[in-house]
């Protein structure tokens, strides 16, 4: 059944008609009348409604689509999209930025080893001789629902990891927890499509889009402590950065 919208429109107001449909959906969403897959009634029906013209309605829809809250989808019409997961670029690690928005993240630790690092790692953290690498994969889940798959490398001279520890905790904390205190992380953002391996674990199709991220953490002694590659569903998840004027 379509969700009813009933949104006040101000024909005095500076504002836009189409952009008031667009804030009042919007805040709709971000208050949880409308939740996560509910369907809306037709850009006609909307329009008749709201007594708007169809041109302004599509508009509205149109932004929103863009905005990536609504999506079309053939033969069903017009849906809220799930809820994304925006994080800050800051220097924090996943698993706690979740639990600090109130998620109940979940980890599956896919593989974990402890070794020598191979040249491109050592090159990267910049390893003494000697000094070697916690390696292991993760899949993080918000909810039940799979977001991230996550490469780390962490040399192995700053605190002890287990496989264990890793399913419980966020793997920045844990290093705090020993002792590390970060200062500054290199960090590059992209976008990626899934391969099968990815698709699989991630739960989407083969080509979806996927946002990624590489960092390099150094603490406050000048080491370069941990080194990472992450993939994002770009569906649920997107970064969020304030830009200066310089």
């Amino acid at each position: 059944m379509a969700a009813t919208l009933n949104i006040p429109i101000d024909r005095s107001s500076p504002v836009p008609l189409y952009h008031q449909v667009v804030q009042g959906i919007e805040a709709m969403i971000r208050g949880g009348q409308l939740e996560p897959g509910s369907k809306l009634e037709n850009e006609i029906e909307l329009a008749a409604r709201l007594n708007l013209s169809r041109p302004t309605m599509r508009k509205a829809m149109d932004e929103l689509v863009r905005a990536g809250l609504l999506v079309r989808k053939r033969g069903v019409g017009t849906q809220v999209v799930a809820s994304q997961v925006r994080r800050h670029l800051e220097l924090s690690s996943l698993f706690d930025d979740l639990a600090r928005g109130g998620k109940r993240p979940s980890t599956r630790v896919l593989t974990f080893s402890h070794g020598p690092a191979d040249a491109e790692v050592a090159e990267t953290l910049q390893l003494p001789a000697g000094v070697g690498v916690y390696h292991f994969t993760r899949l993080r889940s918000v909810e039940g629902k799979p977001l991230a798959l996550m490469e780390n490398w962490v040399r192995d001279d700053v605190a002890e990891l287990t496989e264990g520890g890793l399913r419980e905790q966020g793997m920045y904390q844990i290093l705090r927890d020993g002792g590390v205190n970060f200062r500054l992380a290199n960090q590059r953002i992209g976008a990626a499509v899934a391969d099968e391996y990815q698709a699989g674990l991630l739960e989407v199709a083969p080509g979806s889009a996927l946002v990624t991220m590489e960092r390099t953490a150094v603490d406050d002694t000048g080491r370069s402590v941990e080194t990472g590659r992450h993939v994002y569903r770009a569906d649920s998840y997107s970064f969020e950065m304030t830009l200066v004027q310089r």
